[in-house]
């Protein structure tokens, strides 16, 4: 039994809430009901991140704002995790201007009778005791609401709620009745993953994996979840993504395991600098990655980077300088493609000429096939 600070019980709760469907040109672009049903199959434990007895509500049809105000105030007043999860159509009150979750039978004209107003949510979550809130969003804005979204830049729920998810603008014309991108990939990582990612993690490849609409508002915003990432990091609250990395490569899952790669690569360069030894580290993860997808051309290319910055900063008989080349050179030599091998060659002759603490053959073994390669004598490579 886990206690709060006030002597009660800790208890979880999860809160599913489906609004009205978003559809354009008679194709739907999200279809909040069948994104419930898919969440709906994995454990509260595995949706909290927190083994404590839960509750699980389902809000799906609703049609009367205060019924889905009375289901969230019941599940914000629960003392353990929470998380809410809304998916539907966002729209506005063209008379008072404010945002509204549009509910089963909402139109413009009825909007401030049948819609949920978007300040209910973060007025109910501030009340909060103290357990951990998470906010998911998968979201379409309609054309009313797409340009205060644009003005605001952001969709506020709760200064004390984590918030993540996607609030796609109204232009895109969906697809068929199915759990959205955003959604789907959420929920594969939970299922797959050998150990829980954080939501952190999978709100990353979430995004990265999820093809969204050019102009999706991304919550948090690039440079917010920069900063949550850093801020987390050092408390080692984010588990370490790499095992969870390395495990989807080696399950044959490349794409997948690139796309996460390259999002928190994304996230330490904004987070440490371009040049930092965090980037450098990222760019080589995605370099074995594509070694071991057989992408072999990316590896070759990614490794002579890394080793060039590396040079940059360190030693030239530094270990992850010699690891680098060491990366470079096998790949290259792993290359089929005659001409993809000859645009390598110079600049992986220029970083092996950079390191006199390596083995004089290996250079000379490289020089020679560039020499067969271009047709012409060794000396002339560069």
């Amino acid at each position: 039994m886990q206690i709060d600070g006030a002597g009660r019980q800790q208890r979880g709760h999860v809160l599913l809430i489906a609004g009205d469907a978003a559809v354009r040109r008679r194709a739907v672009q999200v279809a909040p009901s069948a994104n419930l049903a898919a969440l709906g199959v994995l454990p509260a434990s595995a949706l909290l991140n927190s083994h404590v007895p839960s509750d699980t509500t389902y809000l799906d049809g609703a049609r009367d704002p205060n019924t889905v105000l009375m289901r969230l105030r019941a599940a914000a007043a629960t003392p353990g995790p929470l998380l809410v999860y809304l998916s539907g159509r966002l729209t506005l009150d063209r008379r008072g201007q404010g945002l509204h979750l549009a509910l089963a039978g909402t139109t413009p004209s009825t909007v401030r009778y049948t819609a949920l107003p978007w300040d209910w949510l973060g007025t109910e979550l501030a009340a909060r005791p103290t357990g951990p809130t998470t906010v998911v969003l998968d979201l379409v804005a309609d054309k009313s609401a797409w340009p205060v979204l644009q003005e605001y830049g952001s969709l506020p729920a709760s200064p004390s709620a984590e918030v993540y998810g996607v609030v796609v603008p109204p232009a895109f014309a969906g697809g068929p009745q199915q759990v959205s991108a955003y959604t789907r990939h959420w929920i594969d990582q939970l299922r797959r993953s050998p150990t829980r990612p954080s939501n952190l993690q999978l709100h990353a490849f979430a995004v990265g994996a999820a093809a969204l609409p050019p102009g999706t508002l991304v919550l948090p915003a690039t440079r917010e979840l920069s900063a949550s990432a850093a801020q987390q990091a050092p408390q080692e609250q984010v588990p370490d993504p790499r095992p969870h990395i390395h495990a989807l490569a080696s399950g044959g899952r490349h794409q997948e395991a690139a796309t996460l790669a390259q999002a928190w690569e994304q996230h330490v360069l904004q987070t440490h600098g371009y040049t930092s030894p965090e980037a450098t580290h990222w760019a080589e993860i995605r370099a074995d990655l594509a070694r071991m997808a057989g992408n072999y051309r990316s590896a070759t290319q990614l490794w002579i980077n890394a080793g060039h910055t590396r040079l940059e900063h360190q030693p030239p008989d530094a270990p992850e300088v010699l690891a680098a080349a060491a990366g470079a050179l096998y790949c290259w030599t792993q290359l089929k493609d005659q001409a993809a091998a000859r645009d390598a060659g110079p600049e992986l002759v220029r970083l092996l000429r950079a390191l006199p603490s390596l083995e004089p053959r290996l250079l000379r073994l490289t020089q020679q096939r560039l020499e067969v390669l271009e047709g012409s004598p060794a000396s002339q490579t560069t």
